[in-house]
């Protein structure tokens, strides 16, 4: 649901027809965020003088929280760069897919998002700032023999 990189991170469960951002948390993982929190926080920062700025940056807790989301649920990802369309064999910017985790090894990113046409890209490989939507939420995965696209699996 969520890699364990952000565990000491807020979060809350994904609904459908969430709009989320790929978003660099403060720990430097990658993880999903809601457009909403982001533009919200962007928008209290710039009314913000130095010094309250300069205290937020520091402070342990982050203000925005990552979106977990379940295996199996379904989303439409957008502003898929040209390099990763081309990797993975997708014809748009635009792809259905399944979100789905490659491990359950501790320590190890798992988190990734598998193309209707069968390859999956670890969450980590994706650009800060794509775009997804998020259509259902699922509590079980369906069985497929995976493509990997430029992933390492790690294996115990």
């Amino acid at each position: 649901m969520c890699d364990y990189s952000l565990m000491a991170i807020p979060n809350r469960l994904a609904v459908p027809g969430d709009d989320l951002v790929i978003y660099r948390f403060g720990e430097g993982a990658l993880g999903m965020a809601a457009a909403f929190d982001i533009q919200e926080k962007r928008v209290c920062r710039k009314k913000q003088r130095f010094w309250p700025r300069l205290k937020e940056f520091f402070k342990q807790v982050p203000g925005i929280p990552a979106v977990c989301i379940p295996p199996g649920s379904h989303l439409i990802v957008r502003d898929i760069p040209q390099d990763l369309q081309r990797k993975c064999g997708l014809k748009s910017h635009i792809g259905e897919a399944v979100f789905t985790q490659l491990t359950v090894e501790e320590g190890a990113f798992r988190d990734a998002i598998r193309f209707n046409n069968g390859t999956e890209v670890l969450l980590q490989r994706f650009a800060e700032g794509q775009r997804v939507r998020v259509l259902s939420v699922s509590s079980g995965e369906e069985e497929t023999a995976p493509e990997y696209c430029g992933i390492t699996v790690r294996t115990a």
